[in-house]
């Protein structure tokens, strides 16, 4: 390589990526949409120098605007000390004098939607001071089109604020978490890992209705899997059933999506087995590239064997479901982890922008 002279820069780190084993077509197509048109994206805790390194990232290649939260002295201290320029970068500290009426202003807001909901006035104008909170109403209020958080916190502790400010899409009765697998064969989503303990068949219909949606915005079919320990009424056990007339849910409200359970996770990628024993199933002639877990034990267990044990790259979770985006980090994500959940956290902006027009 070294005696032919390279013209596309783009084209050669490409193919030393396909070279390494790193290509990754999915989120070359997700970077390129967020690249189209960045958003501003809030980061909750931007005195962790894993997200600011992501933040300086993110707007140096063009895919958003970061807003950073936290206490701006600690913030740019801990950027000088790493060598990382913030430049015209946004800092807001929720607990500073100068947010003071800021402050007072988003909790008048939450508490006209929290007030008959376990808050009262007082609470509702302190918990401003927590940036989890003012960075939902600062997407709420759409001074920002989406939040980053939960690097250094508990999930529930930082899907509750959202919940509580934000709430969910319209039609829709819950949220589900989905990660994204980077397998050999290409991406993987996997849902419900995060959120929904034990969904009824109507619960776990609608969770594959978002995940299904989902996927589609990466331009990708969803060919769903909706996996069990039984195939197709083989148990007739309660568990087994509930999946199975989960399926028959999403069939009738969406006739066209290519899904079928209940069936073994393995027997979902065999082609083989499939034919000479379930030559009727949708799945047979699909590359499966969706599962859906019947339970969180099950979801959540799958993608943690996926990613330490096989050792494949995850990616989420993903948050679905909600009206406006807001994007929940695994605890410990790398800084590039942290990019990819901000490209499609702007990717996410864009359709919800869209649709809101609409």
């Amino acid at each position: 390589m070294a005696q032919q002279p390279i013209t596309d820069w783009d084209a050669y780190v490409e193919v030393l990526n396909k070279r390494l084993g790193l290509d990754n077509q999915l989120f070359r197509v997700i970077g390129t949409k967020a690249r189209q048109d960045p958003r501003k994206v809030v980061f909750a805790e931007a005195d962790n120098l894993k997200v600011l390194k992501a933040s300086q990232v993110v707007r140096e290649e063009g895919i958003a605007f970061p807003i950073l939260l936290g206490n701006e002295l600690r913030i740019r201290n801990l950027a000088a000390e790493n060598g990382i320029e913030l430049d015209d970068t946004v800092i807001i500290d929720p607990k500073s004098d100068e947010m003071h009426d800021k402050r007072h202003h988003f909790g008048e807001l939450f508490f006209k939607k929290r007030q008959r909901k376990g808050f009262n006035q007082y609470e509702a104008k302190k918990v401003m001071r927590e940036r989890n909170y003012f960075g939902c109403m600062m997407v709420e209020t759409g001074e920002a089109d989406a939040l980053i958080s939960g690097l250094t916190r508990n999930y529930p502790d930082t899907i509750r604020p959202a919940l509580q400010v934000i709430g969910t899409e319209n039609n829709c009765k819950r949220v589900a978490g989905m990660y994204i697998i980077n397998t050999k064969r290409g991406p993987l989503f996997l849902g419900d890992t995060t959120v929904n303990f034990n969904p009824t068949a109507e619960e776990l219909a609608e969770i594959t209705m978002l995940v299904a949606n989902e996927v589609r915005q990466f331009n990708i079919t969803p060919r769903i899997a909706m996996v069990s320990y039984s195939n197709f009424g083989s148990s007739p056990t309660p568990e087994a059933q509930l999946v199975s007339r989960a399926r028959d849910i999403v069939k009738q409200k969406d006739p066209t999506l290519i899904v079928d359970g209940e069936i073994q996770a393995a027997m979902a990628f065999n082609q083989e087995i499939l034919k000479d024993s379930y030559p009727f199933s949708e799945l047979l002639g699909q590359e499966v590239n969706t599962l859906i877990f019947p339970n969180l034990a099950a979801g959540n267990i799958a993608y943690n064997l996926l990613q330490e044990v096989a050792g494949f790259d995850a990616i989420g979770p993903v948050l679905l479901g909600m009206k406006k985006p807001v994007h929940i980090l695994q605890l410990g994500s790398t800084v590039r982890s942290i990019v990819n959940m901000v490209n499609i956290a702007v990717v996410d902006a864009q359709h919800k922008c869209c649709d809101g027009k609409k």
